[in-house]
């Protein structure tokens, strides 16, 4: 968004928070940022508002655009079809338009009474990497000759923490064999995951996830956007996923959906095997591998699976224009609309 000429007023790392007690130590610097950015709202007056993701926060926003009489679209909706669906109202109350990346959402949405559209997810259309195998095996010191497993424990430095040990003991379970791959994820600093896998020298960080999946045998993977990556790799893999004992606790009683990971939601089915919180062992992380690791009916499904998400992601005939695209397409035209009511208003 900077690159594209964006004027950042709060930067969305300060947001990256996961969890409910988590969040409770960084309360101040979050308020924070909210009052700043709406005194600059306030200062500048906007023709509308686009908030992408980030519940917590936006609906928050959301609030106060709505008060000032500006239009907002949520873009990247809360999944409040997950959890504490009574919170539907506020965006029945905040929000003129809903743009929605997942197939089942815009079914939920509208039956809870918001506009909502599905225009698929940003990453379904993704470009597959185009460089050979052992040409990035050359580029970061890998072995060509081993199959390799990607690893992604997540991308918030909290989460990396809860889930890193499990998937490293994992690793070394599962042999020098195979070589594993540890995206840096744009959030952390490469400082951070060298600290936490120094004793493990069969794991080696890459710079980026969809080349590391897309040429891995394998991923063990946190629960998030990255299982979203795998299925557009088609790389099959393990969701695990642990927070805080008190998170569990007092999230778990209140989720709504039979599946966690995002892409046995997106199936309807149970395609990749879910390890989250007391079942993310090693034990489980290295049975599950070993399924999906030889060629075989469970990998074979799995690739199947995954296929068929994929294609319900794209949320259009292909050829058609891109997810992000179409969404833009939608703020334009509600825009345009609220710009052409201006000057064709009667005065006074």
């Amino acid at each position: 968004m900077r690159a594209a000429g964006c004027d950042a007023v709060v930067d969305a790392k300060d947001l990256a928070v996961v969890g409910i007690s988590e969040i409770l130590s960084h309360l101040p610097k979050i308020y924070g940022r909210f009052r700043r950015l709406i005194a600059e709202a306030d200062k500048r007056r906007p023709d509308l508002a686009i908030v992408i993701d980030s519940p917590a926060f936006n609906w928050r926003v959301a609030r106060q655009m709505h008060k000032r009489g500006i239009p907002v679209v949520y873009y990247v909706c809360p999944q409040f079809w997950a959890w504490r669906q009574g919170r539907v109202r506020l965006l029945r109350k905040y929000i003129t338009k809903a743009l929605v990346i997942f197939p089942f959402e815009e079914q939920f949405y509208r039956d809870h009474g918001v506009d909502a559209t599905f225009v698929g997810h940003p990453l379904s259309d993704q470009t597959l990497p185009t460089v050979k195998r052992d040409d990035y095996a050359a580029q970061h010191k890998l072995d060509s000759a081993k199959p390799w497993i990607t690893l992604m424990p997540g991308s918030r430095m909290k989460e990396v923490r809860m889930n890193i040990p499990v998937i490293r003991e994992s690793a070394a379970k599962l042999g020098s064999g195979y070589e594993f791959l540890l995206p840096v994820a744009p959030t952390l600093d490469r400082s951070f995951l060298e600290s936490l896998i120094a004793n493990s020298p069969t794991i080696k960080l890459v710079p980026e996830a969809l080349p590391a999946l897309f040429h891995s045998r394998a991923g063990i993977i946190a629960s998030g956007t990255a299982t979203v990556e795998a299925a557009i790799t088609g790389t099959p893999f393990v969701m695990v996923y642990r927070v805080s004992a008190l998170t569990y606790l007092l999230g778990r009683p209140r989720i709504k959906v039979s599946h966690f990971a995002m892409v046995n939601l997106i199936a309807g089915e149970q395609v990749v095997a879910e390890l989250v919180q007391h079942d993310f062992t090693v034990e489980k992380v290295v049975t599950r591998m070993n399924e999906i690791l030889p060629y075989g009916p469970g990998r074979d499904k799995m690739i199947e699976g995954l296929a068929g998400v994929k294609i319900r992601l794209r949320g259009s005939p292909t050829g058609a224009s891109h997810p992000t695209d179409r969404a833009a397409e939608m703020v334009l035209e509600l825009l345009h609309g609220r710009l052409a009511g201006r000057v064709e208003a009667p005065a006074g």
